[in-house]
C-alpha cells in the first residue's frame, strides 16, 4: 500500500460526556482511549460511577413512570425514528470515521454499518404503526382482547465490534414500543453513542428517554443488571459475561435477552464452485478481523474438493491487504485492542501446540506504517480435530479452521459438534441436500449458498450458549413488550357463586 491514509474530518480531540437525564455531564473518572490502527492515543472519555448509573437508571424510570414517551401515540413515536434516522444518514460519513478511529475496522465497512443502524430505526418506526394484539371469541356477554405494552426501563449493553448497529439493535424496537432506555456501549468503543446522543438531544427527545452511560461492566452494567428499578435488560457479548448478567438480573426476576457468541460453520459440498465457495468463506471469517459473533470459523470442505479448496483459500487469504482502517486499499484492519490482540495470538500458540498445521497468517504484518498497531495477519489451521480448543472455543479473531468431511452425515456432526448454535451456511448445487443439511444444522441463524446477510426484518439469536431470545424483526419489538389481557364484561350481572342469607 502505498496511498497516503485518509486525515480524519471529525474531529475527536473534544469533550465525550454522560448523558443522564438530557443533560450531559462529567463522568467520575477518565478513560485514555488508544487508536487500533497505531497504537496511539485517541482522545479521553468520561466514564461513570455506581452512584452515576444509578442517577440515569432513576432518570429513565422517572421518564417511563411520568413521562410523555410511553403515552405518545405509535404514529408519534416512528415520526421521531424517522427523524433519527435521517440525522443518522446525514453525519453519516462522520460517524463511520468515528469507528473507524475508534475500533479500527475499515472505513468501507464502518459507512456500510452507518446505513444499516439508520434503516434499522426505519424499520421499527414502520413497524410499530401495523396492526397488533388479538381479538379473542369469547361467550357473550364478554370480550376479550390482547395487547403489547412496553416493558418499562432497559438497560442495553452494547459490544465493541458494531457500536453504533447494535445500538440501533437494542434502541430502536425498545423506543419503538415506548420504553425507555440506559445504553452502556463497550468502554472500548464509545465515541458514536455519544454523538447519538448529541443527535437525540437536538432532536429534542425527552429528558430520560435515553441515557447514555460510559464505562467498565463490573462499574456500570452490574449497577444496570443488579437494579430494581430496572424493567429488562438486554446484553450482546461473550457466554462468561452473559451468564453474570443472567445472574444479576434474577434479583427482581427481570426480562433477559442475550445474544452471545458463536463458532459457526461453513459446509462445502464438492459440487459447489471451488472459487465462489472460497471467495464467501473468506468473507465469512475475515470480515470486521474475525470479530464478528457470526464469523464463519469453521469451514467443513467435502473430501473431493479440500485439498483445491484449501490451496486457493490459503493463497488469497495470504493476499488480503492488512492495515490501517482510513487507508483507502484496507482490506481488513487491526483488532479493537491489545487484549484481544494477545488473546488472539495466544489462541494461534494453542493451535500450534495441538498439532494443527498453521497454513497461513499466525503472526503480525511489519512495517512502519503498522506502528504499535494490534493487527494479525489472516490466519488459516488445517489438520485439525474436533476436541482442539481452536475447534471448539470462539476465538473472534481473524483465525479459521478448515475440516475434511466425507459424508453428509459426517458434516452435520461436525457442524453441530459445539456449545454454540448462532449461525451456520451450506454451499451446494444440490438444492434438495443444502435444505435437508441447512434445517439439520442447529443454529438459530442460517444461509444457502451465501454468508453474512443480515436483513432488519429477519430475527438474530441462537440455539445453545449462544443465547436467549431473538433480536431484530417482529421478534425484536415482541421482546421489549409485556403482553397483557383485557376482559370487559358489557353485562355486569351478580354473579351468585354464593348463596344469599
Amino acid at each position: 500500500m502505498t496511498q497516503t491514509l485518509e486525515a480524519p474530518k471529525v474531529k475527536v480531540d473534544r469533550k465525550w460526556q454522560l448523558w443522564i437525564g438530557g443533560k450531559f455531564q462529567d463522568g467520575a473518572s477518565e478513560r485514555t482511549l488508544i487508536n487500533p490502527a497505531d497504537g496511539k492515543p485517541l482522545c479521553k472519555v468520561a466514564e461513570a460511577d455506581k452512584k452515576q448509573t444509578e442517577a440515569a437508571i432513576k432518570a429513565a424510570r422517572k421518564a417511563f413512570d411520568e413521562g410523555p414517551w410511553p403515552r405518545m401515540t405509535a404514529l408519534e413515536r416512528a415520526q421521531f425514528l424517522f427523524k433519527l434516522a435521517d440525522k443518522i444518514d446525514e453525519h453519516a460519513e462522520e460517524l463511520a470515521e468515528l469507528e473507524t478511529l475508534n475500533g479500527g475496522k475499515p472505513l468501507r465497512e464502518a459507512k456500510y454499518d452507518m446505513g444499516d443502524a439508520a434503516n434499522c430505526f426505519r424499520y421499527y418506526a414502520g413497524l410499530v404503526t401495523k396492526p397488533t394484539g388479538q381479538a379473542i371469541d369469547v361467550p357473550a356477554p364478554s370480550i376479550t382482547t390482547v395487547v403489547r405494552e412496553p416493558i418499562g426501563v432497559c438497560a442495553q449493553i452494547i459490544p465493541w465490534n458494531y457500536p453504533l448497529l447494535m445500538g440501533a439493535w437494542k434502541l430502536a424496537p425498545a423506543l419503538a414500543a415506548g420504553n425507555c432506555c440506559i445504553l452502556k456501549p463497550s468502554e472500548y468503543t464509545p465515541l458514536t453513542a455519544v454523538r447519538l446522543a448529541e443527535i437525540l438531544q437536538e432532536l429534542e427527545l425527552p429528558e430520560g428517554v435515553v441515557n447514555i452511560v460510559l464505562g467498565d461492566g463490573p462499574t456500570v452494567g452490574n449497577t444496570l443488571a443488579e437494579s430494581k428499578l430496572v424493567d429488562k435488560v438486554a446484553f450482546t457479548g461473550s457466554v462468561r459475561t452473559g451468564k453474570a448478567v443472567a445472574a444479576a438480573a434474577l434479583g427482581n426476576l427481570k426480562k433477559v435477552t442475550l445474544e452471545l457468541g458463536g463458532k459457526s460453520p461453513m459446509v462445502v459440498f464438492s459440487d459447489f464452485d471451488v472459487d465462489t465457495a472460497v471467495d464467501y468463506a473468506l468473507f465469512a471469517i475475515y470480515c470486521n478481523s474475525g470479530q464478528v459473533c457470526s464469523a464463519g470459523s469453521r469451514l467443513l470442505v467435502e473430501e473431493p474438493m479440500y485439498d483445491k479448496f484449501v490451496k486457493k483459500f490459503v493463497e488469497r487469504a495470504k493476499h488480503i491487504k492488512v492495515g490501517p482502517g482510513m487507508d483507502p486499499e484496507t482490506e481488513m484492519g487491526p483488532l479493537v485492542n491489545e487484549t484481544q490482540m494477545k488473546r488472539v495470538l495466544e489462541y494461534i500458540e494453542i493451535g500450534q501446540k495441538e498439532g494443527a498445521k498453521l497454513e497461513a497468517g499466525g503472526d503480525q504484518p511489519k512495517g512502519e506504517k503498522y506502528g504499535k498497531g494490534f493487527y494479525v495477519n489472516p490466519t488459516v489451521f488445517t489438520n485439525v480435530k474436533q476436541d482442539m480448543r481452536i475447534v471448539q472455543e470462539e476465538i473472534f479473531g481473524p483465525v479459521v479452521v478448515v475440516q475434511k468431511f466425507k459424508t453428509e452425515e459426517e458434516a452435520i456432526q461436525f457442524a453441530n459438534d459445539s456449545d454454540f448454535g448462532l449461525a451456520g451456511a451450506v454451499f451446494s448445487n444440490d438444492v434438495t441436500r443444502a435444505h435437508r443439511v441447512v434445517k439439520a444444522l442447529k443454529a438459530g441463524i442460517t444461509w444457502v449458498n451465501a454468508y453474512h446477510n443480515t436483513y432488519n426484518e429477519c430475527p438474530w439469536g441462537g440455539y445453545k450458549q449462544s443465547g436467549w431470545g431473538r433480536e431484530l424483526g417482529t421478534f425484536g419489538l415482541e421482546a421489549y413488550t409485556e403482553v397483557k389481557q383485557i376482559n370487559i364484561n358489557l353485562d355486569p350481572q351478580p354473579v351468585g357463586w354464593f348463596e344469599k342469607k
